[in-house]
């Protein structure tokens, strides 16, 4: 499981494929800097031979119908009951809005995103009486809530993932946390601030239309409930804040015949334990005892789920299209001494532990930093092609420079990785199969210690589709080529919907109707613009924690702390201009034009992102095919290409200044 799963889609940025290939070749100047020139003539071959296959591997895997190979399963009647919950208890059923009720703060979303939002408003004077949280789910945790899969951990470190460390001052058990202490920790951080008891579950937001004469939001919702029929709810609310995550939306792959599969089958976000055995606090899978399981996915969850199905089923057959990059994971009990000496030692050291992770995987490191996360996650410092650093290239002409770079930095860590595969897995054909070639940012790393072993094991299979996946499925099997697997249990590891397409109202399954009535949707397709991808022109009072226009790195908990920060700094010192009166809050259309160029200025910080492999950060490939207008509209639309600390400082000296710059803030009277 990734960390709270994902960065924003970048763009690709106003740069062709060819541009990008021919950057590589470069790498090896720098990849090689001081060497002899024999040495330097094998490593530039070497290197050479490396982007060639690189190529030939994408060329496996690009696809036409790039997001269209998958079925989208809150869009599918068919499919539907692959996302039933699976966990609902009696606090899901609680109705804690009533028809007709106005609220001051309502947050869509009440996993890691509303609850840091949630918090912040009541660290800044705001009573929690005055919030609201709602969500779809059936209880606090978002990504954490549905997943609950065996040997779920999140690949970012806990003492900078978990949010609120220093305010909840509790200690992570583990260097990585496990699924099940994350959940109880996010309760125990609503209980804190005082939202378990009015949070609303199993509701959906179903349409928000600003009413211009009242100065508020009227808010269209559906509660679910299982004894009875659906509530309709209408209320109104004075902000309204949209952190309905990254990963909502799970998704199958559009295989002939799936429908016609006899077998027991689930997606690993929604893990069926009647039909594995075991549970979530013990998961001893018996029931897989005689079973051949097949699990179509070598992605984040699947290196994590695999070794606990291999370590109980007959035989495990594991599909796979694309395989991850997977390096050492090391966990291990959180020592206390550690813990109270060297970690939480002083006040503010999540914030400083955050910007040095992010700085190591920006590569924005000063002389003097030290390596306080340690691990190979910290190690990462090409992912900056993801993510963004410090000094993208600023015209066309720098990015072969800027692109080998990042290949010099990361050809000998990949390599480094592929020959991990070949030290730990004994058969020469499964270990080939098993190795990535692809940049580290152009699908998230993996870490896992007892992943690759598995296949030392001989009761399991790797089925390599060479890059195409699953054929078909029939009543009994799953068929690639012209051979069947028979199976008698079918795990879809197939990940979630793409986090960055489609605007706030789309991703979250709801239609905004601004002022005059302007739709959200409409706006997003003409063109993404924002302030500091907190605010739009257009939609009052509306906060979005970004992905858009904002900024990113590798833990999307610290993202969620920046943006929160923001957000409640500009709702409290426009509030303060007029004590005791509601206020509206929007950005001009200049500052958000003037906002929008200075994300465009930097966009060529993901040229590399051009020739990735296909994976849901670049529309599974799609996006190297699109027409230059539409890719530099995905650049206006994309990150902060300075990396997540340069975003943070530029917030934060626009709040020190207090002038609310590019904001129009009017009372109502």
């Amino acid at each position: 499981m990734v960390g709270q799963a994902a960065t924003a889609i970048p763009p690709t940025g106003p740069v062709s494929n060819e541009q990008q290939k021919t950057a590589v070749n470069a790498a090896t100047s720098a990849q090689i800097n001081g060497a002899g020139p024999d040495l330097a003539s094998g490593a530039a071959q070497a290197a050479i031979k490396i982007q060639q296959k690189y190529d030939e591997e994408r060329q496996k895997r690009t696809r036409p119908d790039g997001d269209a190979q998958y079925v989208v399963l809150a869009n599918s009647e068919k499919f539907k009951h692959y996302r039933e919950d699976p966990w609902l208890d009696g606090r899901s059923d609680a109705v804690t809005i009533n028809d007709g009720e106005h609220v001051k703060y309502l947050i869509l979303g009440a996993g890691c995103g509303g609850l840091v939002f949630a918090a912040k408003l009541v660290k800044a004077g705001i009573p929690p009486s005055e919030i609201r949280i709602v969500d779809s789910a059936g209880g606090f945790g978002g990504t954490w809530y549905y997943n609950r899969y065996p040997g779920l951990m999140c690949d970012i470190e806990s003492y900078c993932y978990l949010p609120l460390l220093e305010e909840m001052n509790y200690m992570p058990k583990h260097k990585y946390s496990y699924g099940q202490e994350i959940r109880e920790y996010l309760n125990a951080v609503a209980d804190k601030y005082e939202m378990s008891s009015t949070a609303m579950f199993r509701t959906k937001i179903d349409s928000l239309i600003w009413d211009e004469s009242n100065s508020e939001w009227k808010v269209n919702m559906t509660k679910e409930r299982t004894s009875t029929t659906p509530l309709d709810l209408h209320i109104t609310a004075q902000f309204v804040i949209s952190a309905s995550g990254l990963l909502l939306y799970p998704k199958l792959p559009a295989i002939s015949g799936i429908e016609n599969f006899g077998g027991k089958s689930f997606h690993t976000s929604r893990w069926d334990y009647s039909v594995t055995g075991g549970s979530q606090d013990d998961p001893v899978l018996e029931k897989l005892s005689g079973k051949r399981v097949g699990i179509v996915g070598t992605g984040a969850t699947a290196i994590q789920a695999i070794p606990h199905l291999a370590k109980y089923a007959r035989h495990l057959t594991v599909f796979q299209r694309t395989p991850s990059s997977v390096d050492e994971r090391g966990q291990r009990p959180t020592d206390q001494s550690t813990w109270s000496s060297d970690i939480a030692s002083k006040s503010g050291w999540w914030k400083e532990r955050n910007l040095n992770l992010a700085a190591h995987l920006s590569d924005a490191l000063k002389p003097t930093d030290k390596n306080l996360v340690n691990d190979e996650w910290s190690n990462c410092r090409a992912y900056r092609g993801l993510v963004g650093g410090p000094d993208p290239p600023h015209s066309v002409e720098k990015i072969p420079g800027f692109v080998a770079s990042l290949y010099a930095v990361d050809i000998p860590r990949a390599e480094r990785i592929r020959q991990r595969v070949d030290d730990i897995v004994k058969d020469k054909k499964t270990a080939d199969s098993l190795k990535h070639w692809y940049g580290t940012w152009c699908k998230r790393p993996t870490f896992h210690d007892d992943y690759l072993p598995v296949f030392n094991q001989s009761n399991v299979e790797l089925v390599d589709t060479n890059g195409k996946g699953v054929d078909s499925l029939t009543a009994t099997a799953a068929v690639v080529g012209d051979k069947e697997y028979p199976l008698d249990i079918l795990i879809f590891s197939t990940g979630f919907r793409a986090p960055g397409i489609g605007s706030p109202a789309n991703r979250a399954g709801m239609k905004i109707t601004g002022r005059n009535g302007k739709d959200m949707d409409a706006k997003w397709e003409q063109s993404v613009a924002t302030l500091h991808g907190v605010l739009t022109h257009d939609f009052p009072n509306f906060i979005m924690p970004g992905p858009f226009q904002a900024g990113a790195t590798g833990n999307q908990n610290f993202t969620h702390d920046v943006m929160s920060n923001h957000a409640v700094q500009i709702i409290t010192q426009a509030q303060a201009r007029y004590p005791g009166q509601k206020v509206v809050i929007e950005p001009t259309i200049e500052a958000e034009e003037i906002w929008s160029g200075e994300i465009l200025k930097r966009s060529m910080a993901f040229a590399a992102m051009g020739g990735c492999t296909p994976s849901y950060l670049n529309g599974e490939g799609i996006m190297d095919s699109l027409p230059m207008e539409i890719k530099m509209k995905a650049a206006r639309m994309g990150i902060w290409g300075e990396g997540i600390e340069s975003f943070m400082h530029t917030l934060e000296a626009w709040e020190r200044d207090g002038k609310l710059e590019g904001l129009e803030v009017t009372p109502v009277h």
